[in-house]
């Protein structure tokens, strides 16, 4: 007889066993089974570090955990696990992507603020007093709209609630003021 069919047939009488509640055979199982998911996960993930090939060997064993009661014992077991190893794979993959799409490596910024050659690319608004009036010669309801979402930095609801307009008035008075104060400041 093939020593894999063996081996199979001896895990799905473990799970058979754990399933009717035997926790000795429960443990045996998941001492049977981990070295074997660890040699797929290296295989499959060849670049990751030692730390995090248990990480998804965990993983895989919690996924186990949580849906053995779906094993159905007339069914070969390998099959079973090696699906749930499947998916728990191509999860970590994803989450993997996600992740890697938002960082932004910064090994080689200066890390404190004190540091020769950090805050020297401040960016220069111009002249601070000719905003101000710019700003100051705004209609009533465009200066308050500023001052409240761009200056204080107030929640539209927030600005809703202080100047008793709308947010959809609150959203068009900035739009507009932004608009005059871009139009005022280049002219200056």
């Amino acid at each position: 007889m093939n020593k894999n069919i063996t081996n199979d047939q001896n895990l799905a009488a473990l799970m058979r066993a754990s399933q009717a509640g035997d926790a000795d055979a429960y443990v045996q199982l998941m001492e049977e089974i981990t070295p074997h998911l660890r040699r797929i996960v290296k295989h499959q993930r060849q670049f990751l570090a030692a730390e995090d090939i248990e990480d998804l060997v965990q993983d895989i064993l919690l996924s186990l955990h949580v849906a053995r009661a779906t094993y159905d014992p007339q069914r070969p077991f390998t099959p079973w696990l090696l699906a749930i190893a499947r998916n728990r794979l191509v999860d970590n993959t994803r989450r993997y992507m996600r992740q890697a799409a938002h960082e932004v490596h910064v090994d080689d910024l200066a890390v404190s603020f004190h540091g020769k050659g950090t805050n020297t690319n401040v960016e220069v608004y111009g002249d601070p007093d000719a905003l101000k009036r710019a700003v100051d010669s705004l209609p009533r309801g465009q200066r308050e709209a500023v001052e409240m979402l761009k200056l204080r930095e107030m929640s539209l609801k927030e600005a809703a609630t202080a100047t008793g307009m709308s947010v959809g008035a609150l959203k068009i008075a900035t739009h507009r003021a932004m608009n005059a104060l871009r139009a005022r400041l280049r002219k200056a």
